[in-house]
């Protein structure tokens, strides 16, 4: 019994798997029937060609098989692609700052050895207020100044590169300390690793909606622009220059003593321009709207002659200057130059900065490498010939963190300048100044020491203070200081005795006789047909006496309204 089942068992499993296969043989055949029937019928010969005619005449970097509905946007895409990336060799060493391979390849980066560049990000609690201090320790009476650390890269980790490609943040704040980071990292990367060429050159893309920071990236460096990427080729010592300054104000750019020693720098080691045969620089100020100033130019142009220096003296003016006095500004050692005024956009009519954007103009000096503008309320005591080494802009503190423009470092360039005049519609000025202007236009600047640009001004009011300052604006040209930035009532619309500023309740921070003692000294050295343009007009005399009854009055305790003037002190030029 137990074989005969056996028997059956055997015999019914064949024939279990024949019927499995006849079901599964059955589901095929209707499965390939339904798509036979479903199936669209095939292309026609000339259907076959013109898709055929669509691949071959597409252009050889673009010719992409089409894959689907997204395969024409990706041809756009790639039909986008700037002209400078195109063109790059497949051999291309490219090191890539804040944007990944993936996005650089979205971006047209296509081609090359993509080498990504690490970084710190700059910690978020670092504000730019850090950087650009109010005051620092520029003497070093107390510490040695500092800067706080931006994280760089290990530069020396990377082999040279030919291109530089940097993403660069631009969210519509311009002092962002990231911002500052990311552009210094491509900067150092490019000056440090970036090969050049025949004339020293390096090479970087920047994407940005957005300028690059000027302070870095020159707009005469610009070779193309397609889109948000920026192309430049920067000689590299310029970037060297840059990235070896400190990064911000927290730290003089012109130190005055060796760092832990106390010795007195030598500037003879600061990184600066190369030798060339032809420097051209100059010295430039600006008279507009009045001649107020003509005597102060005049002071000006023999302080700085009387320092030694070989530059040219250029002095922009409008048509508001009297012939005469365009001859003695001449005399004096000017090289005259008239503009035409340029407007502030937001100042009332008939306003004192109505046309102060008018300085501006300094940057069409383009026959000139690098100008120092000195205000014609500056005198001069030393040598300030260093101050060419020093990159655009480079400046004294003033306050916060600005700098004062009174004395500035400047590249004159027609690009800067057209950007700078496209920009006054847009950018709001703190005081309604071109000093306010400026310091939106170029936020990242560099710390000159205050003796480059001592401001006449006494604003704690103490006795400790004024006693520090009357002797070094005192001292004169045998003194610690560079120039004097006379503020408040200029020492030629006061009478020779004493600073006319005493007298003004509200001019008594600007208030010092012995740096009005140091500008009449230099007055009474020049010219007698020169010093004949600083005397007092009729009117000012009036408002002079008016002032000095107004301090009797009140009982001024310092007294100065007691002194008497001497008739000889006043040069008479009734204008």
């Amino acid at each position: 019994m137990g074989s005969s089942f056996m028997v059956k068992a055997v015999a019914t499993k064949p024939l279990v798997i024949r019927i499995n296969l006849a079901f599964i043989s059955f589901f095929l055949s209707a499965y390939l029937l339904l798509l036979l029937l479903h199936s669209p019928p095939p292309p026609s010969l000339r259907e076959q060609r013109s898709n055929a005619d669509e691949i071959i005449h597409c252009s050889l970097r673009n010719c992409l098989l089409k894959k689907g509905p997204g395969a024409e946007k990706e041809r756009n895409a790639m039909e986008r692609i700037p002209s400078f990336l195109k063109s790059l060799p497949a051999n291309t060493e490219v090191a890539l700052v804040n944007i990944g391979v993936a996005e650089a390849s979205n971006r047209g980066l296509l081609v090359g050895r993509r080498i990504p560049v690490t970084f710190e990000r700059v910690s978020s609690n670092l504000r730019w207020e850090d950087l650009f201090p109010e005051w620092i320790d520029e003497d070093e009476e107390n510490e040695e100044p500092s800067c706080s650390e931006i994280p760089m890269p290990d530069f020396s980790s990377y082999g040279v590169v030919d291109l530089v490609a940097a993403k660069l943040p631009c969210e519509g704040i311009r002092r962002d300390v990231f911002r500052l980071q990311v552009h210094l990292v491509a900067a150092g990367m490019a000056a440090r690793r970036g090969r050049r060429d025949a004339r020293g050159a390096v090479r970087l893309a920047l994407l940005s909606a957005c300028r690059p920071m000027m302070e870095l990236f020159r707009c005469d460096d610009v070779v193309a622009r397609e889109g948000d990427w920026w192309v430049f080729e920067v000689e590299a010592w310029r970037l060297e220059q840059k990235v070896a300054l400190p990064v911000g104000s927290c730290d003089l750019a012109l130190p005055l003593r060796v760092k832990g020693s106390g010795r007195v720098f030598d500037i003879s080691k600061l990184v600066g321009l190369p030798e060339v045969a032809d420097r051209r620089e100059a010295y430039a100020t600006v008279i507009h709207s009045s001649d107020q100033y003509v005597c102060g130019a005049i002071a000006l142009a023999r302080s700085i002659i009387r320092t030694g220096t070989a530059r040219d003296l250029v002095l922009l003016h409008d048509n508001s200057i009297p012939g005469e006095k365009l001859v003695a500004l001449t005399a004096a050692g000017w090289q005259l130059r008239e503009i035409e005024r340029i407007r502030n956009p937001r100042a009332q009519k008939g306003s004192y900065n109505e046309y102060n954007y008018s300085k501006l103009r300094l940057w069409q000096l383009t026959e000139y490498r690098k100008v120092v503008f000195v205000d014609a309320d500056v005198l001069v005591l030393r040598n300030l010939d260093l101050l060419f080494r020093f990159p655009q802009v480079s400046a004294a503190g003033n306050d916060g963190v600005i700098f004062n423009s009174g004395v500035m470092v400047i590249e004159p360039s027609a690009c800067t300048f057209a950007a700078l005049m496209a920009a006054r519609a847009d950018v709001v000025s703190y005081n309604g100044g071109d000093q306010g202007f400026l310091n939106e236009a170029f936020v990242w600047w560099h710390r000159l020491p205050r003796r480059v640009n001592f401001l006449k001004n006494i604003w704690s009011n103490t006795t400790a203070e004024a006693r520090a300052k009357n002797r070094l604006m005192g001292a004169g040209a045998g003194g610690e200081l560079y120039a004097i930035h006379y503020l408040g009532i200029k020492p030629w619309l006061c009478h020779r005795e004493y600073d006319c500023n005493w007298n003004v309740a509200e001019r008594w921070a600007y208030a010092s006789d012995a740096a009005h003692a140091t500008w009449w000294k230099l007055h009474d050295e020049m010219e007698v047909g020169l010093r004949a343009f600083c005397g007092l007009t009729g009117p000012r005399k009036e408002q002079l006496e008016k002032d000095r009854k107004q301090a009797e009055l009140m009982g001024f305790i310092d007294g100065h309204w007691r002194l008497n003037v001497s008739d000889h002190s006043v040069r008479l030029v009734e204008c």
